[in-house]
């Protein structure tokens, strides 16, 4: 069995045992993340998204976190100015392996999601995005139909986000589109995460300033 996903802008067919070089994850080695923006499922019978497959993931094991090779980048202005300058570049990367490839009950196993330290998904931007630069409202059926996964996301998280100090539906929708979706993440974030996730979605310190991840360990254990 075989799966295309999506992390970093990039696509990435993988199976089983593979070992992939991605963008910089939020995590560590050793760590288990999961990717929940799955493209396609291939094998006996071959699965196609629209564009994501819902319920579907990939599970891997952080094996380190690495630097790209070194990239020379060689910048010259003629005429007026007549400079020139050389610059060098390594990307940062992740070195993951592919444990297990699921076909549905992703929002259910509780794994850490993998979120790039580079860049948002492109869904989370337009959530976090002002009114203004968001253009004309879809109307009538169109806006049903693009409200709907959202509107799915949201249900399988049972609220319970909203269970957190200082966390209303608008906040809860926030650290859906970014990929939290349950308690059991927030409790096994580490430091790293919780500063990954507070510059990502904007939190301006209210993570630890509100103390979420010792919250959902104790709401967890009831």
């Amino acid at each position: 069995m075989f799966a295309v996903l999506k992390t970093g802008g990039k696509q990435y067919k993988v199976q089983a045992g593979d070992v992939l070089r991605v963008e910089r994850l939020a995590a560590e080695a050793g760590e288990t993340v999961q990717f929940n923006e799955i493209l396609m499922l291939g094998g006996e019978t071959n699965s196609v998204g629209s564009p994501m497959i819902t319920g579907a993931a990939v599970q891997a094991t952080v094996v380190d976190q690495i630097k790209g090779e070194k990239l020379i980048h060689f910048v010259k202005r003629r005429r007026k100015h007549s400079s020139q300058r050389t610059k060098g570049h390594r990307q940062k990367l992740t070195l993951v392996r592919i444990t297990e490839i699921l076909a549905s009950g992703a929002e259910t196993t509780g794994v850490k999601v993998a979120i790039g330290t580079g860049s948002l998904s492109q869904a989370a931007k337009d959530a976090m995005a002002p009114a203004s630069n968001k253009g004309a409202a879809p109307k009538g059926a169109a806006a049903a139909k693009a409200a709907a996964p959202k509107a799915a996301t949201v249900a399988a998280a049972g609220g319970e986000l909203k269970k957190l100090t200082g966390v209303g539906p608008a906040l809860e929708k926030k650290l859906i589109e970014g990929g939290v979706v349950d308690l059991a993440q927030i409790a096994g974030w580490s430091a790293a995460d919780v500063a990954a996730f507070d510059e990502k979605l904007n939190l301006k310190g209210r993570i630890e300033r509100d103390g979420w991840v010792d919250q959902a360990k104790a709401l967890i254990a009831g």
